[in-house]
């Protein structure tokens, strides 16, 4: 039971640790044995009422209705090579998304009372159980072998092999290569940075405001809607053919750039300048600083999250669905020409890992050189030099 008392004074929230103790200290004015034991049954019943409340009960069976389901969407079939790779990814995603909550609750301290923060963490984890059977899909089919001769060449070719003879690729209708532990890490880190960033954010002790966070999320998701129309099927040519073709791309292409540059600093310079204390005080230089810098990460790692997450999951949808594919490539294709556009699509997802790797340095780059040269840095006070100089009277 004393163990029972300190496992459940770490989860809970720090205003509630005091009741718990004292709730375990009136015991032992209770007589031992069963009566003991029902005052302190009786003690976590309450706490379990009124430090959980239902609200909070009810987005836990949330998540985990949601996390079944996207954990059974992306769990591997019989036969399917690399069967173990990817169930440690779903089985390490899913602990990763139940776990780090409650480790930020415990070191950052509760949520922020914030609707932006609020929807922000429910966005991160809708993205990250969204990009989980996406991603099992495109795995599937772009290491699948297949059996027909023509299907192996440009199955060789777009894997970047250049013996591209009818014995490459390994046995048809199975897996091919080693197993891809090391693209299947770098995915684990990132998820668990991206959760653990915006958690830190979102909570109290990261003294992120409001408007910070709005700004950040607005900003991020107009970057990721033109990045997504820029790259709805990874990085590549083939990605933006079936879309836009040719040169219809290009004032995309150039308004991505602009906001994958001005969007953080125009985010950073925003926040940091509408900035105040909560009692209405002069914030501090590094505050502001502070401000503008999340408001800049969180703009370009908001904007990576929703188009890796769309763009996976529309590539994962393009390979099961013929009526996307025939609407996104505009008419009837033979079925060597739709195979080659879906073996690229699916190699072309792994630029979404650059994206996720890239734009987060990119907007804390920008972030903090916008805001250094923006935010002024405050003047020491102080006599004014030569003030204490002595003054030689001018002779006549």
């Amino acid at each position: 039971m004393a163990a029972a008392g300190r496992g459940a004074a770490w989860l809970l929230p720090a205003g509630r640790r005091d009741w718990l103790a004292a709730i375990w200290a009136e015991a032992y004015d209770v007589p031992a044995g069963v009566e003991r034991l029902a005052w302190r049954a009786g003690g976590v019943w309450m706490l379990a009422r009124e430090a959980l409340m239902p609200r909070r009960l009810v987005r836990a069976a949330l998540f985990a209705a949601a996390a079944a389901c996207a954990a059974w969407a992306a769990w591997p079939q019989p036969g399917v090579g690399h069967a173990a790779v990817s169930q440690f990814h779903v089985i390490a995603t899913v602990l990763l998304l139940a776990g780090l909550p409650l480790l930020a609750r415990r070191f950052f301290g509760p949520a922020i009372p914030s609707r932006a923060g609020r929807s922000l963490r429910f966005f991160c984890c809708a993205a990250v159980l969204a990009f989980l059977p996406a991603l099992a899909v495109v795995e599937a089919f772009t290491n699948l072998t297949p059996a027909r001769y023509a299907y192996k060449y440009v199955f060789c070719i777009a894997q970047g092999w250049s013996d591209a003879s009818p014995g490459c690729g390994g046995v048809p209708g199975r897996s091919t290569g080693g197993p891809p532990w090391p693209g299947e890490i770098v995915f684990l880190l990132l998820t668990a940075g991206y959760v653990g960033v915006i958690l830190f954010l979102t909570s109290q002790r990261s003294r992120v405001t409001r408007g910070t966070l709005a700004i950040g999320i607005g900003a991020g998701l107009l970057l990721g809607v033109v990045m997504y129309v820029v790259a709805p099927l990874g990085l590549n040519n083939y990605a933006t053919d079936p879309w836009l073709p040719g040169s219809r791309v290009d004032p995309l292409v150039v308004l991505a750039w602009i906001l994958l540059t001005g969007g953080p600093a125009g985010a950073a310079v925003l926040a940091s300048r509408r900035y105040r204390e909560p009692d209405g005080a002069e914030p501090s230089h590094s505050a502001r600083i502070g401000q503008g810098i999340a408001a800049g990460v969180l703009a370009t790692g908001t904007g990576a999250m929703f188009v890796t997450a769309l763009g996976t999951g529309t590539t994962a949808l393009m390979l099961r669905s013929a009526w996307l594919r025939h609407w996104l490539y505009h008419g009837h294709l033979s079925a060597l020409a739709t195979y080659r556009h879906e073996i690229y699509a699916g190699n072309n997802v792994n630029g979404y890992a650059l994206i996720l790797m890239a734009f987060p340095v990119i907007g804390l780059i920008v972030s903090a050189v916008t805001v250094a040269c923006s935010v002024p840095a405050p003047r020491q006070s102080g006599p004014e030099p030569g003030a204490d100089e002595e003054r030689v009277p001018a002779l006549s």
